[in-house]
Parts: C-alpha cells; structure tokens; sequence
C-alpha cells in the first residue's frame, strides 16, 4: 500500500497494488506542466482510490491523455492515456520510503536543451 498526496493534501489518494519501476519524462508537456523533467509510477487505475479529491481537476492536454492537478495548490499529480486502463502517479507526490527506482527516460528527442541526461539508465526517444 502506498499514499500521497498534493502539496496541500486537499488531492489525497491511496494505491493498493503494485507501482511500476518510475520513469523521467522529458516531453514538452511535463516540463511545462512540472517545471522540469516529471517522474512518475504507474499502476492500474482500480488500485487508485482518492481519500480527498475536492480539488482534483482535470486538464485534457491532448487528444491522446489528460493530466491530473490540485486546482488548490498546483500540484500536477496524474497523467492518463484514454485508452489504457493504468494511470501515471507522480513520484513527488509519495509518501516516502516508496522503495522504487528510476528505471529509464522517455521522450528524449524532446527534452530541453538547458540540461543534459549524464547516467546510465536507458533513454527512450518517446
């Protein structure tokens, strides 16, 4: 079982399941959306359930997926594909110790030219 929530804990939400290995997204959406690059889990959108949600919104960013803030604090917490049944948590957003461990990069090719990628762990162009 593992928790999180928002900055100001009005978005607060429980997993009962297992998280994947978390992965740095360096998409032009995630860095608008995050500040940066956003790393995030994923588990099977059942074994998410909210214990406070009143500030949860959702923002469709494409045609493909929407993202999930705290419409109190900012905080951007969630990101789902329409047509997937998992959904993509914010490592941030864990009650730590999580117990997991950045496993790879995705969407390389658009990562910002203001940093470099300088370890090991596989890059995935998208």
């Amino acid at each position: 079982m593992h928790t999180g929530s928002c900055l100001c804990g009005a978005v607060a939400f429980t997993i009962d399941g297992t998280l994947s290995q978390p992965s740095a997204c360096h998409c032009g959406q995630c860095r608008k959306q995050s500040g940066h690059v956003w790393a995030s889990t994923s588990a099977h959108q059942d074994k998410l359930s909210f214990t406070a949600s009143d500030t949860l919104t959702w923002f469709r960013a494409s045609d493909i997926a929407r993202r999930g803030f705290c419409n109190a604090c900012g905080s951007f917490l969630f990101w789902q594909h329409n047509d997937e049944d998992t959904i993509s948590i914010s490592m941030g957003a864990l009650r730590e110790p999580t117990g997991l461990k950045l496993a790879r990069h995705i969407f390389v090719a658009d990562k910002g030219d203001y940093y470099d990628i300088t370890d090991d762990l596989p890059q995935e162009a998208q």
